[in-house]
Order: structure tokens, then sequence, then C-alpha cells
């Protein structure tokens, strides 16, 4: 099975128990009634994207739906976490792009999404061959890997969250939802 279609989404939830705060933020993520296989980070080739809305309009509860998941969790007071998926999609859609995941503490979501959309890009460019500085600012390798006209478009989808006061479980997940 090659998934034709993807989407991203991404929730946040709290609670007394780890496993109830995973959940909640499935359900806010739109996907806690599906049975969630986590995969690797291939993005199909000639895979089209959707919109989280139009994606979740896909799913029917129970259903077993393909997923490169991030997940973050804690019970530690006011401690900032984040979850981010990261995607490089080639200019030629024939060939296979990337998806990479990343859960980091500390982070705000703007450095965590670009360091998830540097890694997916930077995978790609290695197998298509771009010749790029691994030493140089991701702002300057995401010029360099665009320029190659080899890579059309990166993104990342990203959700951070400050650790409940009262040290409840917080749990972040960003996801890239592949669908037949």
């Amino acid at each position: 099975m090659i998934p034709s279609k993807v989407f991203f989404t991404k929730g946040v939830g709290r609670h007394k128990d780890k496993l109830t705060s995973f959940e909640l933020a499935l359900r806010d993520a739109g996907v806690a009634a599906c049975n969630l296989v986590s995969v690797s980070s291939i993005y199909p080739a000639g895979c089209k994207k959707l919109t989280r809305e139009e994606g979740l309009k896909l799913l029917t509860p129970g259903q077993i739906t393909f997923c490169v998941m991030a997940r973050n969790e804690s019970n530690e007071a006011h401690r900032l976490m984040v979850s981010s998926i990261g995607c490089a999609i080639p200019s030629d859609a024939s060939h296979h792009g990337y998806l990479s995941e990343h859960h980091s503490f500390g982070e705000t979501a703007g450095m965590a999404g670009d360091y998830a959309e540097d890694l997916a890009a930077t995978m790609l460019a290695t197998v298509l061959g771009v010749e790029f500085n691994a030493e140089s600012a991701w702002d300057e390798r995401e010029e360099t890997f665009k320029m190659s006209g080899k890579i059309v478009k990166t993104l990342n989808v990203t959700q951070s969250a400050e650790g409940d006061k009262d040290g409840r479980w917080t749990t972040t997940v960003a996801m890239a939802v592949l669908l037949p």
C-alpha cells in the first residue's frame, strides 16, 4: 500500500494521567478515534497534500491509520516542550520526499519547526545529490536547496506547550497522517 494523500495535524493534552494526556492531545489533533501506526519518514512520490479539515473528513473511527508522529510529554511544571514534523517535497513528483520528526525541551515552536524542516530537507538533498555546506545555517541551506531546483517545498507543523502549572501531564503531538 502506497499512500496517495497526506495531511498534517497537531495537538496538546493535559491530565493527571500520562495516557489520558496523550489521548487528549490526539483528540485535539482530531485523530483519537483511529488506530495509529507510526511509520518512518518517507513522503510518497506523487502524494497529494490535503488540508487538515479535508484529511479529517476521510477518517473513520477504528480505522488503522499510518502516521509519522512526533510526541513529547512532561509532568514538570512550566517546562517548555515541543513536537514537530518537517517535510521536504521534491520538484520531481515521481521522486519521494522526506518527513522528519523532532521533539525537544526548551525550544520555541519556531526553533523546533525550523530544525524539523531542516532535517527533512537535508535528508532529501543528500538523496538528490544537492551539494551544500552542512555547517551553514538553515536559512542558507534552505536557499541552496530551493535554488537547486530539486526541492520545491519545505514545511513544518509544530505544537509547543508549557508544562501544566500544577504538575499534571502535558503531551504535545505533531503528525503527518498518510492515507490511501
